[in-house]
């Protein structure tokens, strides 16, 4: 009986520290939710998403800048309260991110990443964030990427796959950070990218947002 109940209380140790070391967040958006996964490879970026959420700072920020075929971004704080066809994307929070690069995190399609300007640190932005929709790519035309994009950077073969069968944004690897990814609702980054924009490509109707942290599971 001793042993059972030790052995209970490991596994519960083990499966509570696993999700305490997950961290999830929803997106709501009138196109639907996503749910995103942080992760824990970038703590940087993972605890001050987290930090922003907690305050509420996303709650009905828009999507203002939406490429189709690349990605949707937001977070700028000056969205909230702006007016029709007002330029947006300057907004900040007053500080940057040290960059978090890490060879395994990139930019396939619903990889959560860090927006930035032409720091030569590519630091990245306080609160302004993109979530990738991208686009499928043949091998030839990932080799042309390396030769021509990438300083002949090879792109690994286990994502090369990747973005040959669901997608993405190779040309930004190792270039911003990658914190995160779309692990349900990957569609809504579509119906979002699908929207028409105007010559900024701020979408010609607004789309806020809502994020909160998910739950974690609770074990008795």
């Amino acid at each position: 009986m001793h042993k059972f109940l030790l052995a209970s209380l490991l596994l519960l140790s083990a499966l509570t520290a696993g999700a305490q070391r997950t961290r999830k967040v929803k997106v709501e958006t009138e196109f639907g939710t996503m749910v995103i996964r942080l992760y824990n490879q970038t703590p940087k970026h993972r605890d001050n998403f987290i930090k922003l959420v907690k305050a509420h700072f996303y709650d009905s920020l828009l999507f203002h800048r939406v490429i189709q075929q690349f990605m949707i971004q937001g977070g700028d704080p000056d969205s909230k309260r702006a007016q029709p066809g007002a330029a947006l994307g300057e907004g900040s929070v007053g500080y940057l991110i040290p960059a978090e690069f890490q060879l395994d995190l990139f930019h396939k399609k619903g990889a959560l990443a860090a927006a930035r300007d032409d720091n030569p640190a590519k630091s990245s932005d306080g609160s302004q964030f993109y979530i990738v929709q991208g686009k499928r790519f043949t091998d030839g035309q990932l080799d042309t990427l390396e030769r021509t994009r990438l300083g002949g950077r090879k792109i690994p073969v286990d994502q090369r796959e990747v973005y040959k069968s669901i997608g993405g944004s190779p040309q930004l690897d190792q270039n911003y950070t990658v914190f995160g990814e779309v692990i349900e609702g990957l569609a809504v980054i579509d119906s979002i990218a699908a929207q028409p924009v105007d010559q900024r490509k701020r979408p010609l109707r607004d789309i806020r947002m809502k994020i909160r942290l998910q739950r974690r599971f609770l074990f008795f």
